[in-house]
C-alpha cells in the first residue's frame, strides 16, 4: 500500500513540477503564453496587488485556502512519517527465564519458519514477514502451494509445525499469524 502511495503521490508532484516550471521556463524566454495562461510576460509577477486583493470583501475565501493549506501539511506528515515507519520487526526478545532476556534478529526467525514451511508436503516457495512488538510478534505468512497440496492440510501442518516450533523457541505465549495461500501456475495434466 505504501509503495502504491508514494509512486502517486511522488508521480503528481513530479507532474505538476514538470508542468509548472516548463510553462513557466517556455514564457520566460519568449514564447506567447495561452490566453488562459496567469502570467503575460517576462516581467509578470505570480499575484499583483489586484489578485491579492480580490478575494478580500469575501468572508469564506481565506478560510478556504487556510483549510485546503492544512489538509496538504497533514497530508505531507502523514506521507513523511510513513517513510520511516518499520514495516518489519527487527528484533524479538526472547525470554531466558532469569529475569534477563535476549534478543533474537528478526530476520533470522523468519528465515527459519520460511525453512521450515518450505519443508511442508505440498508447499513449493514460503515468504514470512514478523510485524508486531518485539516482545509481541505477528506473522504474516505467504504460501505458495503445489497443484496436488491440500490447502486445509497445508494450513493445519504450518500451524501445528513451524509456527509451534517458532513460538516455542522463541519463548512466546502465542504467535499470532496471517497466512495467505496461493496456488502456483502449472500446465494442464491430461487426463486418460
Amino acid at each position: 500500500m505504501l509503495k502504491t502511495v508514494n509512486r502517486v503521490v511522488l508521480g503528481l508532484i513530479g507532474l505538476l513540477l514538470v508542468l509548472g516550471g516548463g510553462s513557466v521556463l517556455a514564457v520566460g524566454l519568449g514564447a506567447p503564453p495561452p490566453s488562459w495562461w496567469v502570467h503575460d510576460g517576462k516581467r509578470d509577477v505570480l499575484l499583483s496587488d489586484a489578485d491579492r486583493e480580490r478575494w478580500r470583501d469575501e468572508s469564506w475565501f481565506w478560510p478556504a485556502v487556510i483549510a485546503v493549506l492544512a489538509v496538504c501539511l497533514l497530508l505531507a506528515l502523514w506521507w513523511l512519517v510513513a517513510q520511516f515507519r518499520r514495516r518489519r520487526l527487527a528484533e524479538v526478545l526472547v525470554e531466558t527465564g532469569d529475569g534477563e532476556g535476549a534478543l533474537l534478529r528478526g530476520r533470522a526467525l523468519e528465515n527459519v519458519l520460511v525453512g521450515e514451511a518450505e519443508s511442508l508436503e505440498g508447499v513449493q516457495r514460503a515468504a514470512v514477514s514478523l510485524t508486531g512488538r518485539r516482545n509481541a510478534p505477528e506473522a504474516r505468512v505467504s504460501l505458495h502451494l503445489e497443484p496436488h497440496a491440500t490447502p486445509g492440510e497445508a494450513l493445519h501442518r504450518l500451524s501445528v509445525e513451524a509456527l509451534a516450533h517458532a513460538r516455542d523457541s522463541a519463548g512466546l505465549d502465542h504467535l499470532p499469524a496471517v497466512v495467505q495461500l496461493r496456488g502456483v501456475k502449472h500446465r494442464a495434466e491430461r487426463v486418460s
